[in-house]
């Protein structure tokens, strides 16, 4: 669970012996883009039901393979892959908009040059009287207009881009399937697929499953068995050492790529007793998808995970905090935040 606790009390498989473990986790967590616009905001309850599958290799190698699905109780937008940018394309049906109305003034000019035409031909009184007439029915109708029209938009605008704190939107689902190879207790490689089904239109959220391929390789610089509590002192935090290579694929649910990003990290993993905590950090090298007209970029990613076992079940904490350099339109320079926390039952 932690990247550089290999030292953390698993027991070890013997070649041939297979291990299966029933996971239940449940977690409640939030996405903070206070890089972006109006600092939209996601929240979300997860519950996966799964289980982990281990085989033994012998030398301390194993093969895991491990599947979940369940619920997500989503607020505002549904979770995404990192660094989505909303394309709008408001200003288009604003030019739209004006257009027509601008047609709609010019016809109520045509109609009035041929009343005051006709109004001059038959008397001055009906002139002023239709003239008055006119003019009132046309700022009514440009008002009512320009009402309806401002509504409609800041409806859209609140709608489509979550302005203002996320409601309680809808029921998603979310799965995980991931295969760890591990040679040995030092080196491991891993590829995931983390499917998330929408269930409805919603916003900028459309409906069908969204895609996130994933592949990672960790390497212990050491046996990872830290403990403060047991006398280690920080000449001995080179054992929790690891080095780490991430890179992820993301796709819409309309079938949009979203883009890539390959993260290098270096990281370290160390134990206060019953209580780990892991901490790595590293540039992000993200491409975005030809969608949003962006350019590839260089960003800053970490994580700090907090666990401590408690009987059958372990209690967890992490925060992901990014920051991009980059101020580009749809896309601001500063930082976005996710924050979880949650327990995982084992049986």
């Amino acid at each position: 669970m932690a990247h550089g606790s290999h030292g953390g009390g698993d027991e070890e498989l013997e070649a041939g012996e297979f291990d299966f473990t029933p996971l239940i986790t449940i977690e409640g967590h939030g996405g903070f883009e206070t890089n972006l616009d109006d600092n939209p905001k996601h929240y979300a309850i997860d519950g996966l039901f799964g289980g982990v599958f281990q085989w033994g290799l012998g030398n301390g190698g194993s093969l895991t393979v491990e599947a979940a699905v369940g619920p997500s109780v989503v607020w505002g937008e549904a979770e995404h892959f990192y660094g989505k940018v909303h394309v709008d394309d408001d200003h288009g049906h604003e030019d739209e908009d004006h257009h027509d109305h601008a047609d709609a003034h010019a016809g109520h000019e045509d109609d009035h040059d041929h009343h005051d035409e006709h109004a001059e031909d038959d008397h001055h009184d009906h002139e002023e009287h239709a003239d008055h007439d006119h003019h009132d029915d046309h700022d009514d109708h440009h008002d009512e207009h320009a009402e309806d029209d401002h509504h409609e938009h800041a409806e859209h605008a609140h709608d489509e881009h979550g302005h203002g704190d996320p409601e309680l939107k809808r029921t998603d689902v979310r799965g995980f399937f991931s295969v760890r190879y591990e040679p040995n207790d030092r080196l491991s490689l891993t590829v995931d697929w983390m499917p998330y089904y929408v269930t409805r239109d919603q916003g900028d959220d459309i409906q069908g499953l969204k895609n996130e391929l994933g592949a990672e390789v960790v390497w212990a610089l050491g046996d990872g068995d830290v403990d403060f509590a047991l006398g280690d002192g920080l000449e001995n935090i080179l054992d929790g050492v690891f080095l780490s290579v991430m890179h992820r694929q993301g796709w819409e649910s309309d079938g949009t790529w979203m883009g890539n990003y390959t993260d290098p990290r270096l990281g370290v993993g160390f134990n206060i007793d019953q209580i780990n905590v892991t901490i790595d950090a590293g540039p992000r090298f993200y491409t975005p998808g030809s969608y949003s007209g962006l350019s590839q970029r260089t960003d800053f990613a970490g994580e700090v995970e907090v666990s401590i076992p408690v009987g059958d079940a372990v209690l967890f904490a992490h925060w992901k905090p990014t920051y991009s350099p980059d101020d580009a339109p749809g896309w601001g320079e500063g930082w976005q935040h996710h924050l979880g926390t949650g327990v995982t039952f084992s049986f």
